[in-house]
């Protein structure tokens, strides 16, 4: 695996993604930008490594018909693109040529999602920005933050 000048969006093989390997989820807000660069600290305290993830929420559960789906794919696909350009990318330019540094894109539920791939990518710790959500929402679901602490296997860290 090259430095994080490999296209944004992309996954590393899985042969590549070894050693130390901190999934930070990001999704170009304030608290994400102070996510990848903690991640970036503690990748170099361990000569470890950083994949980058967003993920697009996506629900699978709706009934379509053949145009409908075809739609779908148009606007899933114009979605993965604008994520690698206004999200990952400013990620991966965070991050630099100091460190090994990956992408990866995928629709679904945020936390769901992001435990795929900590697995996926062998992951020794997840880190995430604390998010903003307001205190009602907050109160009625768990944060993505909260659920990922709950049910992740490997330490998770949340940066404020």
């Amino acid at each position: 695996m090259g430095a994080c000048s490999e296209r944004p969006g992309t996954p590393p093989d899985k042969e590549s993604v070894m050693g130390f390997v901190i999934l930070v989820g990001v999704d170009g807000s304030e608290a994400s930008d102070r996510a990848v660069a903690y991640a970036c600290d503690q990748a170099k305290e361990r000569g470890g490594q950083v994949v980058c993830a967003h993920v697009i929420p996506w629900s699978p559960y709706s009934f379509t018909t053949p145009e409908d789906n075809e739609e779908r794919l148009k606007q899933r696909n114009a979605e993965l693109k604008a994520a690698e350009e206004q999200v990952l990318a400013p990620a991966v330019e965070i991050v630099g040529d100091a460190l090994p540094c990956s992408s990866a894109v995928k629709h679904g539920d945020r936390v769901d999602v992001l435990l795929e791939m900590a697995q996926e990518f062998d992951a020794n710790q997840i880190i995430v920005g604390r998010t903003g959500e307001n205190p009602l929402r907050r109160a009625l679901f768990a944060t993505v933050p909260s659920r990922l602490v709950l049910l992740a296997d490997v330490p998770v860290t949340v940066v404020p």
